[in-house]
């Protein structure tokens, strides 16, 4: 069996470190903790798990505290966990049974659950690299969204992470990196451009966003994923600024990267209906629902794309044109997806009051 060391860079992380650590202790033989200048207890707390516990000092940069991070370790293969991620006891069943079995991998892709329903069901994610071979050439680059620039050998596992964020708020910290690259003349890569115009997307930064992820696009040099991703983002800074078609035409553009995704023609049917377009919309809504899933591209999957949200929305679209019956149907349909989803249980309600309505409809005229 493959040994495993766990590790990771931290700051001020008292109320999730330990809830991390314990839902992955088992499955690791070495934690490695790098601290970027933490004023709380979260090195006493990780002291409790691991004597491996390092003060790097914080540079603006991601890519230096993972990479020394990984400098530490000495385990056969490296794996890589924020403070707010956790392992379920399913998931450490996986983890435990991959290091059996990881053969000549350099990289083990491993699913990341970043966005979850009522009910906990992961609906939003994506493969990252999470195990390295610590002898295999790897190093992480950018100062933000850091990534693996090799990888090798590159294999996919069956266990995931789940992402559980406890923050209200989203600081400015990665923008600010961003800027501060920017005023030191430092080269954007393709990546950074891109996640630099996501950030300004999330700032309420449209114009600006506009402008940084079109000069992206038209570049031509982004990743396919990202390319996607940024006519998502396009759409979403139009959208914001009430201009409609030209959200509609940047997830069209999307088309060029790859065939249609679910969750693009979700989008669309969402701005045809805010177009009041119900008919139209319906079109791009059924279509999401035939379209196959591509987890292992690398795509940000947005699950409830390939079946709730379609039918949630086709309930409203059959509604507003007057189908009843049709839109009763897909809600029922939502519902096999999420049954406890707010909106397919208040659609139960307004249905059996239109039915309840009829009847008294009726009643009153035959009397």
């Amino acid at each position: 069996m493959a040994t495993l060391s766990l590790c990771m860079i931290v700051k001020n992380e008292e109320k999730v470190i330990s809830r991390c650590l314990e839902s992955v202790k088992d499955a690791v033989d070495e934690i490695i903790i790098a601290d970027t200048g933490s004023n709380d207890k979260t090195k006493e707390i990780a002291l409790k798990y691991t004597p491996f516990v390092y003060d790097f000092e914080w540079t603006d940069d991601f890519s230096a505290a993972r990479n020394f991070s990984f400098s530490k370790a000495t385990k056969d293969y490296i794996m890589w966990l924020d403070a707010d991620d956790v392992v379920t006891p399913e998931n450490l069943k996986k983890l435990i049974a991959l290091k059996k079995d990881l053969g000549s991998a350099d990289c083990v892709m491993l699913k990341y659950n970043t966005s979850f329903d009522e009910n906990g069901n992961p609906t939003f994610s994506y493969y990252r690299e999470r195990l390295f071979r610590r002898t295999s050439p790897h190093q992480w680059k950018g100062r933000v969204h850091e990534a693996i620039e090799r990888c090798g050998n590159t294999v996919y596992g069956d266990a995931e992470i789940n992402h559980k964020s406890i923050k209200t708020e989203y600081g400015t910290r990665n923008l600010d990196i961003y800027e501060k690259q920017l005023a030191l003349g430092e080269e954007m890569t393709p990546r950074d451009t891109f996640y630099y115009g996501r950030e300004l997307f999330y700032h309420k930064k449209y114009d600006r966003a506009i402008k940084v992820l079109t000069e992206f696009l038209d570049d031509g040099r982004g990743w396919k994923e990202n390319n996607i991703e940024a006519c998502k983002v396009l759409s979403l800074c139009y959208s914001s600024l009430n201009m409609q078609q030209k959200a509609a035409n940047a997830l069209l553009s999307s088309f060029i990267y790859d065939i249609p995704r679910a969750d693009i023609c979700c989008r669309l049917g969402i701005i045809l209906m805010n177009m009041n377009l119900h008919d139209k919309a319906i079109f791009w809504f059924e279509l999401a629902m035939k379209l196959p899933k591509d987890e292992k591209s690398g795509a940000f999957i947005d699950l409830d794309s390939y079946g709730y949200t379609p039918c949630i929305n086709l309930c409203v679209c059959y509604d507003r044109i007057g189908d009843y019956k049709t839109a009763e149907q897909y809600n029922l349909k939502a519902g096999e997806y999420r049954p406890d989803s707010a909106a397919y249980l208040h659609n139960l309600n307004y249905f059996r009051q239109i039915k309840t309505n009829k009847k008294r409809f009726k009643t009153a005229i035959d009397s």
